[in-house]
């Protein structure tokens, strides 16, 4: 199985720290967001995995190097962004023939299991699952209408948000839906792909597992301390 972890981002609302340092590379209890996110998919039996760089990406491709071949690491530099729906679409021949694959935001620290993610995919028949969260604040989320498993309304962080689940940044999919990607680059996926599996989606809530946007100063600090918090609960 193969999947796209999605890791070009600038960062700037990290600034300083993202001056020098790339987002998935920022460090969350002694590990970097994309020896975790590597990690976890290898764990979910993932094979091999795309990564696109943009950002002090050699920093991103010296750190690869380092590691061992689980998974094996394809490297693919944007010279401009393409957006996430754009990175998708870009490298849909490393896709191309397989039953399912999946994508990641790399600059969310969770611990969601993906094989449940894989499991209910491959079990639900659908082009596309989606993963769940319950947000604190929907307006700055992709916000999700779900009916009896299936997305029946999506709105990519509204002003008025119709509930509080949101999009988790995790997702599988059938590479046939790369081509309802259309459109200029950057594409991006909460504006130009979900709004258009509307109906045709399933959703898997991330329930009782741990997920953090670390897009700000204040909510790397907050992650920072969350996980050593939750790390030491599980570990109790």
């Amino acid at each position: 199985m193969k999947a796209v972890l999605l890791a070009a981002g600038l960062g700037t609302r990290l600034r300083p720290l993202t001056d020098h340092t790339p987002k998935c590379l920022v460090e969350v209890g002694g590990t970097t967001l994309l020896d975790r996110w590597l990690d976890t998919l290898a764990d979910g039996g993932v094979d091999e995995v795309l990564v696109n760089v943009h950002h002090l990406a050699d920093q991103v491709v010296s750190h690869v190097a380092r590691r061992g071949d689980r998974p094996r690491v394809r490297i693919v530099h944007e010279p401009v962004l393409l957006g996430s729906a754009g990175t998708l679409r870009a490298n849909h021949d490393f896709v191309d023939g397989e039953e399912m694959f999946l994508a990641v935001n790399a600059d969310n620290l969770t611990d969601f299991d993906v094989q449940r993610l894989v499991k209910a995919h491959r079990e639900g028949g659908a082009p596309a699952t989606v993963t769940a969260f319950h947000a604190d604040d929907p307006t700055r989320c992709g916000v999700l209408e779900v009916r009896d498993g299936v997305l029946v309304g999506f709105q990519e962080k509204p002003q008025r948000p119709r509930g509080h689940l949101a999009n988790a940044g995790i997702y599988a999919f059938h590479p046939d839906v790369l081509g309802l990607v259309e459109g200029p680059t950057p594409r991006d996926l909460g504006h130009h792909l979900l709004p258009r599996l509307v109906g045709r989606a399933r959703v898997v809530d991330l329930g009782e597992a741990y997920l953090r946007d670390i897009g700000s100063p204040e909510a790397l600090e907050r992650a920072r301390v969350e996980w050593a918090d939750w790390e030491g609960g599980h570990r109790a």
